[in-house]
């Protein structure tokens, strides 16, 4: 990669975020997207950063390997697949600039919607159980994570209506995009954005990475249940908002 003294310290702080992201601070990493493109192009980036993602899942799901609720990920996944598919053609007509705006409308609504729900409801507040909510929401998380890698709020918002306890909540989150980012390899490849030359630099950030996914398993076991509802809504905001301009 033809990387700068500047380039290679943001891609490594980029490596830190993501791995804090996946074990322990879901939505930290509203930055990782938009620093990567600052020191690689676009398109290159998202390759790049897949390869990155794929890496730190492997710590996640070692450490929550008996965190996920399994139900939830496979209630997701069918949608996501789909989700997937749609948003590799997607990339050939729509690019992920025009994309952005919309998720990022997207997610504040459904925060808007899930604040006004507890509020009302308080903790009485229902679990959504239809159908179409788990398949609209998975259905959105493979069309955003395909074409912009930018499927976290989402996520957020479904773990958070499922009120799931803070250490199953990044344990089904993690196991769910183990899975998503290994489907869109084969896509990915075949757009050109993830080579052998991107994959040796993904393993190149391997250390930093493993920093930051020890840094995520610390946060997590320090920061109270309440405290780590309200950081990761706050975290979905900004990254919406970020989307949006």
């Amino acid at each position: 990669m033809d990387l700068d003294l500047f380039g290679w310290v943001i891609v490594a702080v980029c490596a830190v975020m993501v791995g804090t992201t996946k074990t322990g601070m879901p939505g930290l990493g509203i930055l990782i997207v938009p620093l990567m493109a600052l020191v690689l192009p676009t398109r290159q980036s998202t390759g790049i950063l897949l390869g990155i993602l794929i890496l730190a899942d492997l710590f996640a799901i070692t450490y929550h390997r008996r965190n996920a609720r399994w139900g939830h990920v496979l209630r997701l996944l069918p949608a996501a697949f789909a989700g997937i598919v749609t948003g590799y053609f997607g990339l050939k007509l729509v690019n992920d600039q025009q994309l952005k705006p919309v998720i990022g409308g997207i997610v504040l609504l459904m925060l808007g919607i899930n604040y006004w729900r507890t509020r009302v409801k308080g903790e009485d507040a229902p679990i959504p159980t239809q159908w179409w909510f788990a398949a609209t929401l998975g259905f959105m998380a493979g069309v955003t994570t395909m074409m912009a890698n930018a499927a976290g709020p989402i996520m957020i918002i479904y773990l958070l209506a499922m009120r799931l306890p803070k250490v199953e909540f990044v344990g089904t989150g993690a196991w769910f995009f183990f899975v998503v980012n290994w489907l869109k390899v084969p896509f990915s490849a075949s757009l050109d954005l993830m080579t052998a030359e991107s994959v040796k630099l993904n393993l190149m950030m391997l250390p930093f990475i493993a920093l930051g996914a020890v840094a995520g398993i610390f946060l997590l076991k320090r920061i109270p249940q309440k405290a780590f509802n309200a950081v990761v809504q706050i975290l979905a905001a900004a990254a919406a908002i970020k989307l949006l301009f």
